[in-house]
């Protein structure tokens, strides 16, 4: 099945000007000064005076929910389809968070591919919090060999939740992320939860300094939380490491602020991405400081702090975009996903010239027109 998209302001996320782009199926087939119209086309989309991205990617979202800490009253429920629609986002990355006993890997996969099933491209992180690895198989190794989804392992440090791994702990999972990685023809990628204890990034910058272990296996998040631990996380992105910022959740400033802060030290923006750690759990506290309710954590944060740092930062488009297009789609090597270009996945987000998303496509089928969300999940009550 042909589309055809006429007359966008093209950014891949690099600025190439007004194209037209030829759809087959899910994937991008032509990128053209002109490409004339055809009785072939079921659809054109002419978006003439619109800004065409890539379609959006957070690598850090909670698909099936989270939360608990105050009981199973605040464990948070799964995301619907329509809310990655509604900020843009078309691939996510789910995974469990300190609960690996009421959560599944097993359910996490089965929300993956629904998603999938309802138009929006999903993979997930196998584990979660502890040490005491959560797998589908008989270890992280094999997951990443064998089960499809599975493009990396979740796992905690410096968090009084977390099972303090001691650095052997962290390379015996590094080993397996890797080789699982090479075996199945995936990157492989650790993915490092940060809490705000003082040992900080201090095992990461150690495997990499003495141990020599590959740096872009490593993922650190939450790299945000506190001021004296984004100052490791900018010596790791010197490294040649890529820190993600969250843009929900405990954070000493505005997380745009904290990439104009890296961009400043010398920090290339190429090795920053955003995430959203969207649909944790968040207490409601009263003028007391007790608990009187609770709220999940937004989903939508990503795209904001993206248009805060066009807007307030003076970071230009291209390059403020690949925070949650190019950027993510390299750390977790989704080799069709973050750009606009030939033999890519049909992903993308439109913007009027006030930057406010106006159109959503995914896998070729457009999900969002002039800001209405046209199609929603299989139980979404469609208003």
């Amino acid at each position: 099945m042909l589309k055809l998209i006429k007359n966008a302001d093209v950014y891949t996320p690099e600025s190439i000007g007004v194209k037209d782009i030829l759809l087959a199926g899910d994937k991008i087939v032509a990128i053209e000064n002109s490409i004339p119209n055809s009785d072939l086309y079921s659809q054109v989309f002419d978006l003439k005076g619109k800004i065409l991205t890539p379609g959006l990617i957070d690598q850090h979202v909670h698909i099936t929910g989270a939360g608990g800490k105050h009981g199973f009253g605040s464990m948070t429920p799964e995301i619907m389809l329509s809310e990655f629609i509604a900020c843009g986002t078309t691939t996510v990355v789910g995974l469990l968070g300190t609960d690996g006993s009421a959560r599944s890997i097993k359910t996490l996969y089965a929300k993956a591919k629904s998603l999938e099933s309802e138009g929006i491209s999903a993979y997930i992180l196998t584990s979660y919090f502890g040490l005491d690895a959560v797998t589908f198989t008989e270890s992280v190794q094999d997951d990443m060999i064998f089960i499809d989804k599975v493009v990396g392992c979740k796992i905690a440090i410096s968090d009084e939740r977390s099972s303090y791994p001691l650095e052997i702990d962290l390379l015996r999972f590094l080993k397996q992320v890797r080789v699982g990685g090479l075996i199945a023809g995936k990157k492989g990628i650790l993915h490092i939860h940060l809490g705000a204890l003082s040992s900080r990034m201090d095992v990461l910058l150690k495997i990499v300094k003495e141990y020599e272990f590959p740096i872009e296996h490593i993922s650190p998040t939450h790299v945000g939380r506190t001021l004296p631990l984004f100052e490791q996380a900018i010596e790791f992105a010197k490294l040649g490491g890529m820190i993600d910022i969250t843009s929900g959740g405990t954070k000493y400033t505005d997380p745009y602020k904290s990439v104009l802060y890296a961009l400043e030290k010398g920090v290339s923006i190429d090795m920053m991405t955003f995430s959203s750690d969207g649909n944790a759990g968040i207490g409601i506290m009263d003028e007391n400081g007790r608990t009187i309710g609770f709220k999940k954590a937004p989903i939508n944060l990503n795209l904001k702090q993206v248009l805060l740092l066009i807007k307030e930062g003076n970071v230009p488009i291209e390059e403020a975009f690949k925070l949650i297009t190019a950027n993510p789609a390299k750390n977790l090597a989704l080799k069709t996903k973050g750009h606009i270009k030939i033999g890519y996945d049909a992903d993308f987000c439109a913007f009027n010239s006030d930057l406010e998303l106006t159109d959503v496509f995914a896998k070729g089928k457009q999900m969002m027109k002039e800001k209405e969300i046209i199609v929603f999940g299989n139980f979404e009550s469609q208003k």
